[in-house]
């Protein structure tokens, strides 16, 4: 259990959550989180949105019930957590692009912590949010795109190594996209799968890649993009 420090709203069902106490965590890796102790039964996976010595943040989207509550507790609340979980995202090497979509920019903030000279790229739909934190935090460019497809400003041949992080037709789109430039950059996709456990024991975070099937949770959530087989 964590104490809630600070709960803010930063755009419509966006809140950026932080929690006291010591953690850990690896830049890609997330924790479970719930608002209670017993209900909901299963917590939500939530990325790692910063760390520091005294405190957790994490940023997400209501999407369901269990977020819902998230969003409601206040400071002084009593807050669920275990993790981290999964890989995290890999050493990087060579120039690097950071490219979310949506919530999917949420694990990028704390990998710049390790890699502030990566180029970001951030996508919404309707409304920006958190850009003016990723520009003090970015020693690279922040490029921005709202309402359009923010994989029309990546150009695959300009990086070594790039991480996308968002809804799955974005990532399929990545792959598809990254096939089709004939790049030889390693490109990585993180996966925003539903899951229950966080450590691979009830199958329901399981994805299709071409050697058979993988955990989200325990394999990854993080997997070279020409691994997944999307459906």
């Amino acid at each position: 259990m964590a104490t809630v420090i600070s709960n803010q709203q930063v755009a419509q069902g966006v809140f950026r959550l932080s929690a006291q106490g010591r953690f850990s965590g690896k830049m890609g890796q997330f924790y479970m989180l719930r608002a209670g102790e017993r209900y909901p039964l299963l917590s939500r996976p939530i990325s790692i949105f910063d760390l520091a010595e005294d405190r957790i943040d994490f940023l997400y989207l209501v999407a369901g019930e269990g977020t819902a509550l998230l969003s409601r507790l206040k400071p002084g609340d009593a807050l669920a957590l275990d993790g981290p979980f999964g890989n995290g995202f890999p050493e990087l090497a060579g120039k690097t692009a950071f490219v979310g979509g949506g919530i999917g920019i949420a694990p990028f903030f704390y990998a710049l912590k390790e890699a502030p000279e990566a180029d970001v790229y951030l996508g919404f739909s309707r409304e920006a949010y958190m850009v003016e934190e990723f520009r003090q935090a970015a020693g690279g460019p922040v490029v921005v795109d709202v309402g359009g497809s923010i994989l029309d400003k990546l150009d695959f041949h300009a990086y070594d190594t790039i991480i996308a992080c968002g809804p799955h037709p974005m990532l399929h789109a990545v792959q598809r996209m990254q096939a089709e430039a004939g790049s030889r950059a390693k490109v990585y996709v993180s996966l925003e799968n539903r899951m229950a456990c966080g450590i691979g024991a009830c199958l329901v975070c399981s994805v299709k890649c071409r050697d058979g099937r993988k955990k989200a949770c325990a394999d990854g959530p993080v997997f070279l993009a020409e691994e997944v087989v999307f459906e």
